[in-house]
Order: structure tokens, then sequence, then C-alpha cells
């Protein structure tokens, strides 16, 4: 069995989580789950970058230190990707014991070999990049990245001979023709390793930044947050001897933004060439997330929250939106007019009304059993749609191998469109009012019902949550196993007799007004349990008026998947909105004693007075209603 290894760069923990984090976790997830449906063993290994001069600025600046700022950080992203249904293998911190054995074991290797020397320095170093820049690098004496002019330091430090490997990785980059892909990112390589390469600085005295990991050859210096970060790809597998390592690096691809491609098609190749480590299969470049044709930045405050997106929309819709907007490669553009216009034209619309109105004709007509499909009663229309099957498998499979997710999901949704087009010229509804043409309908039916299935394998690796539902909604043997390609190229598989679950809307349609940002408020309130920082004054926890309410009543809140409208006594009824729709069913929640935050302004949330916020504790997107351990008068204050 072949193996796969992906992973995602190792985010940097001076900053929360955002759209550009969430795209490259979401699309190392897509591939691991495509591979798996492909039949091969996988292995997905994300995790933070932990050291260096912007992380010891940004704990500074929230008052804390830096490894408690670090654990702070790099909770966040463990705890979004659950959220997104990101299911990774391994979560690395740079902070972890193993890992900074390993930086220390290969530094040392290459300092024993003679790559690594000592030398005096001085260079325009801009702190925003943690690295010295050349001046042909420069833009306008500036930064390219901060637009800000480097300060011009001189000190003594440890260099790595990269320069003795310049011409090697130009022969093997022209060589091995898919190392860096796509094609432009491998030409940005080659341009640049046109101009002499500087040897690295690998080093930082403590005399100005302790927070790393110290050289094993020099306990006055502390390494380079480059040469500490990019080593957690074999430090993870356990290396040198580790078991992973020697089974799963012959299959490791990397996946990073273009903004990093430097560190990872220059630095890293070298650095693995030095330390005698075979190199990577593949680097795997992709472009920008803009917001509205602007790039994200804090300073103009269009960054994009990924759990925002998917409070008010969903983990799938969002992933769905990112594979089908993006081209793998080139920048995109967020803006959510354009995911709310996807989302209805082909959720809603497309996928969900074909699901929909497929199994209400299998319970209209055969009170939900999966009829048979009878020999010799196949049409040209019938041979069509297996022939339209096997073309989107085959288009299916060529797309998301060259990575071009946004064609795979093309392919699904042509099928889509074919079996859409099917049910409309053969008129399953017509076909039921004449008994002499009864063995048709069940041909006809059958057939949707295995084109759905296919769809539900096809759409898996992009949307594993809808997959899923739509596989126990048609009564699959295992619903909670993926389907492999091998399944879905065999058409008949869906067996005759089943009885179907009654259908549901597995994507309603948006009313696209202004309400989705009152949804996305609620969404903000309960993430407010995620502080900015780590202590607050008890002043400040005393001035909050917590109460037990009973739930006298609740109900959906129209055009929200999330919210619930709750009539509550507190002493005196009051209505409260509260994000809870996804883990509760109002009838199981009447009578139910909960915890509100009662001095809360009023907020409209989705055109309905909120008068305080209910409790809930969250875990991997599961939520659970605080409550008291047995009944309490309802207005009664907790202390």
């Amino acid at each position: 069995m072949s193996v796969f290894y992906i992973t995602t760069p190792i985010y940097y923990v001076n900053a929360r989580p955002h759209l550009g984090h969430a795209y490259t976790t979401v699309v190392a997830d897509v591939l691991n789950r495509f591979r798996k449906i492909c039949g091969e063993e996988t292995y997905f290994l994300t995790g933070t970058d932990e050291h260096g001069d912007k992380v010891v600025q940004a704990a500074k600046d929230e008052g804390m230190s830096p490894l408690a700022y670090a654990d702070q950080i790099s909770g966040l992203f463990k705890a979004m990707w659950p959220e997104l249904d990101i299911e990774y293998d391994y979560f690395i911190r740079t902070t972890d014991p193993a890992h900074i054995k390993v930086v220390k074991e290969v530094l040392q290797q290459i300092y024993d070999s003679g790559d690594i020397y000592f030398s005096e320095y001085e260079g325009a170093y801009c702190f925003g990049c943690e690295r010295f820049y050349s001046e042909r690098e420069l833009v306008d004496g500036r930064c390219p990245d901060h637009k800000t002019i480097p300060e011009v330091i001189r000190e003594s430090n440890y260099f790595f001979r990269m320069s003795k490997y310049q011409q090697w990785l130009i022969d093997y980059v022209n060589t091995n023709s898919d190392f860096i892909r796509p094609e432009r990112y491998k030409n940005e390589v080659l341009a640049f390793l046109r101009e002499p390469l500087e040897d690295l600085c690998i080093s930082r005295p403590k005399s100005r930044l302790q927070w790393g990991i110290t050289l094993p050859f020099d306990d006055n210096y502390v390494t380079y947050v480059w040469f500490d970060a990019l080593l957690n790809y074999v430090s993870a597998l356990g290396y040198p001897d580790g078991e992973l390592f020697e089974k799963l690096w012959p299959g490791v691809s990397h996946l990073v933004a273009k903004d990093i491609l430097k560190p990872h098609g220059i630095y890293w190749p070298i650095m693995l060439r030095a330390a005698g480590i075979p190199l990577y299969q593949h680097l795997n470049v992709h472009g920008y997330w803009n917001v509205d044709e602007t790039k994200m930045s804090k300073s103009l405050g269009n960054v994009v929250d990924p759990l925002e997106l998917k409070g008010v929309y969903g983990a799938d819709a969002f992933r769905y939106f990112l594979m089908r907007e993006m081209v793998f490669g080139l920048d995109s553009s967020f803006n959510e007019e354009a995911f709310i216009q996807r989302y209805n034209s082909d959720l809603a619309n497309d996928l969900g009304n074909l699901f929909s109105r497929s199994l209400t004709m299998v319970h209209k007509y055969f009170k939900g059993v999966v009829p048979q499909a009878v020999p010799g009663t196949e049409s040209g229309l019938d041979s069509a749609l297996v022939a339209n099957s096997e073309k989107a498998l085959q288009d299916y499979h060529e797309a998301m191998e060259e990575y071009a997710f946004h064609k795979a999901l093309m392919a699904i949704w042509e099928f889509i469109n074919h079996i859409n087009k099917y049910i409309d010229v053969t008129a399953p509804w017509e076909l039921a009012k004449r008994k002499e043409l009864h063995e048709e309908l069940q041909t006809v039916l059958y057939n949707i019902i295995e084109g759905l299935r296919i769809i539900a394998g096809l759409i898996y690796p992009v949307m594993p949550r809808t997959a899923r539902i739509m596989q126990e909604h048609l009564a699959m043997s295992s619903p909670e196993s993926f389907q492999t390609l091998a399944d879905l190229s065999v058409w008949g598989k869906t067996a005759p007799g089943t009885q179907l679950p009654k259908t549901l809307t597995l994507f309603p349609r948006i009313e696209q007004t202004k309400v989705q940002s009152s949804d996305r408020e609620a969404n903000m309130s309960k993430q407010a349990s995620i502080s900015e920082k780590a202590e607050i004054p008890l002043e400040a926890f005393q001035k909050m008026d917590l109460r037990v309410a009973t739930v006298l009543d609740a109900e959906p809140v129209p055009r929200s998947k999330k919210l619930l409208k709750l009539k509550i006594d507190m002493g005196k009824n009051q209505t409260v909105v509260a994000g809870i729709a996804e883990n509760y069913d109002p009838e199981d929640l009447i009578g139910k004693q909960v915890v509100v935050v009662a001095n809360i302004k009023p907020t409209k949330l989705m055109g309905i007075l909120s008068h305080g916020m209910v409790l809930t504790a969250t875990n991997k997107g599961t939520c659970r209603l605080v409550t008291v351990d047995g009944p309490a008068e309802p207005g009664t204050r907790l202390t």
C-alpha cells in the first residue's frame, strides 16, 4: 500500500487563526480524505511555530510570558480545526521537547560537517520577518512585506553555507519538474537562484533574543526561527530512527502559501541535503485570499474569522466555498455576497433540492423502500446516466490529483445536473400515473438513488458531514465510513428493498439580506469565551449577574441554522436567543433549567430582542448547557 504524508506549515503564534490558515488546513484535510478513498495509507501533520522575536513582542503586548502566550494561541489553532471538521493525525509544537531534541541533533550534525561557521555580519534586519535582507531584496530600501525600513544590525552570528549548494539545487529543481508546483512557483525559485545565494544567518545572540532553542555548540545563541521550524516535518515522525519516519517520509508532500515559498523552496531542501535526509516529494504552493480584492490585514480590520462563517453557514458550506472559489496556486477574493450566492445556487438549489425531491419521490411512490431496477426496461437515458457517472469519476480523480479542486467539484456538479435533467426528462410523476409504466418508474428511481450514493462518496473529502448525512438517509450499511473510489466506480451497489428515512433539507436557502450580520453577532457572543487575555480583575467578574432560569418554550429562529428562541422564567418571563440549535431539539429544552447572564444589554438577533445570554460549554463542536445540581427557584442568583 502506498503512503501519503501531507503537512501544512506550522502556523506562527503571533496572531489568532484567520481565513488563510483555515484554507491551507482545509486543503490538507481534503487531500488526506481523498487519498484515503483512493485506498492509500495517510498521515496528516499540522501545528504551531512558537519561537522568535515576533512571539516575544506579541507576548509583551499582552502582558504575558512567551510560553504562556504561545500556549494560548496554539490552543486557539488546535481548537479551531475540529470546528471545521479537520481530522489531523498529529499536532506539533516547536516547544515540544522531542522537537527541540531533533533540532539540536541536526544542528550539531551540520556543524560537525563544516557547513556552519562563525562570523561577524552587518546587514539590514527586518524584525517583522525576523531575517536579514540583502540590498537587492529591498524595495525602495524597505522590506517588501512590511513596507518598513529595516534596522542595520552588526553582530557576530553563525552562518549556514547555503551558497555551497546553490548549483546543486538549481540542477535538482530543473531535473525534477514537479518538485515545486504549480510551475509558476518553480520558475520563481529558479529566478531567485539566478542571483548569488548568500549564506544564511542561523543564530540570534541571547543578548538580543532568549526565546528560542539554544545552539548545541554555543550556549550564548539561540536558533534562527526558520532553522527550527522547518525541522518539524521530520521531528514529528521521530527522526532519525522512528518507524513513522522510515515509513512516511518517502511519501511526504508539503502544502504552503506563496509567502513562505523561499524558506520551503530554498532553505529547506538545502538543509535536508546538508543533513543527509532525502528530499521531500512535492512542495505545493497556493495563493492569497484577499477580502473584496484587498489583502487581509489586521490594520485594515478585514481579517476574516473562519469560526464566524462556520457559525452562520456551517462547516461544510465554508469548506465547499474555499475549494470551489480558489484556483489552487492563484490568488482569490473572499466576498460574503459571493459566498451566499454560491451557497444558494450550488448547495441549496442543485444538491439540496435534488436530494430532497429524490427521497420524497421514493417515499411517495414506494413508501420509502428503494425499488428494484427491472432488467429490460433501461432506456438510452439510463445508459447515458451511467456513462455520465463514469465520466464524473474520471474527471474528478484527475482534477484531485492535479490539486484542481474547483475542477473536481465542477465534475461532481455536472453529474448533479445530469441527474436533475434525467428526472425532468423521465418525469417519474407521470410514470406513476400509468400502471403499465410501473417497472420503468422502479428503474428510474433506483438510478436516481444510485446516483445520489455516488455523489455522497465524491463530496466526502470536501463536505464530510453532508456526505455522512446523505449516506444515513440513503440507509447505507456503514454511514460513518467513507466509500472508496472502487466502490463508487461500480454502478448498482445500492441494495433494493432498503427502507430509507424521510428526507430533510441539507442546505436551507439563505435570504440575502442584512440579517446575516445579526446571526454573526450571535456567534461572536458565543466565541467571547475565548478571551483576549488570560486573566480579568475580580471586580469585572462580580459585575456579571448569573441567574437560574427555567425554559418554558423553545422554537427555531427562521433563516438561521443555529439559533433557537427561548421563552424563560427567570423570576419573570423573558425571551433569550441562544446558538444551540445544532445540539438541542426545541422540545427537549422545555422544563430544563439553565444559567443565564441576566444583565447583558438587550440585543436584537435575527430581528428578535434577546434579554440575556445562555451559558454553554463547548468541546469539539458540541455544546452542552450549563445548569445547576438539582432544582432551583427561577431567578436564583449564582454566587
